[in-house]
């Protein structure tokens, strides 16, 4: 039992946390990013994610410690970021792959056919 309060500020851990599980290939395997704390909110993921700070993502979970909660999170932000590439964000081959397998709707890219000439 704990006879002194936490040095931990509450407030730091009342949000929030978003982590992503990448491959790093065979030889190295998956590991979890080490990330710093101030971007570890859904935006800053789904940004670094489409700015390609992540190679080739394969889960994604978030937790909150005060809520005393944790969930996969890997399909929402999959939505997410089909909505970006449908909006003509730019992404790339892995993170289409990655879309592609755990998006929960159609992941609506309009790509870019060559016009011919007329002759």
């Amino acid at each position: 039992m704990r006879s002194s309060p936490s040095i931990v500020p509450a407030d730091r851990l009342d949000r929030d946390i978003y982590l992503v599980l990448e491959d790093f290939g065979a030889r190295a395997g998956c590991s979890w990013r080490e990330t710093d704390e101030q971007d570890t909110d859904r935006d800053t993921i789904i940004r670094d994610l489409l700015s390609g700070q992540y190679a080739f993502p394969v889960r994604i979970v978030v937790f909150n410690a005060i809520e005393r909660h944790a969930r996969d999170a890997t399909s929402e932000i999959a939505d997410e970021l089909a909505e970006a590439a449908a909006g003509n964000a730019e992404i790339t081959p892995a993170l289409q792959a990655f879309v592609e397998a755990n998006a929960t709707r159609p992941f609506g890219l309009q790509l870019a056919l060559p016009l011919c000439g007329t002759a």
